[in-house]
């Protein structure tokens, strides 16, 4: 199995999971081959949730405080992306 680059940006990865599905999907390539890209399909999926909590863990909301003074606060999930987290549970 292939390990996946590190220093693949989202972007790139993305690219390459949108390349694969669309190998697997026109049926022109074997079970084995099929196989072998879904296994590294499911390592760059890992690297961009990676990527993604990485990112979210950076994103601040600033607000005043009670004493008139910036703060920042973690960004509260969307509702439909909370409704989503709270089905994956």
């Amino acid at each position: 199995m292939a390990k996946t680059n590190p220093k693949l940006t989202f972007e790139q990865a993305m690219k390459r999971l949108d390349e694969i599905v669309a190998a697997i999907e026109s049926g022109q390539i074997g079970i084995e081959e099929s196989i072998a890209r879904y296994e590294e399909a499911m390592q760059l999926a890992g690297h961009c949730r990676a990527i993604l909590d990485q990112a979210e863990q950076r994103i601040k909301k600033i607000q005043l405080n009670a004493a008139g003074r910036l703060q920042t606060m973690p960004l509260e999930p969307l509702p439909e992306q909370a409704a989503e987290d709270e089905e994956d549970e």
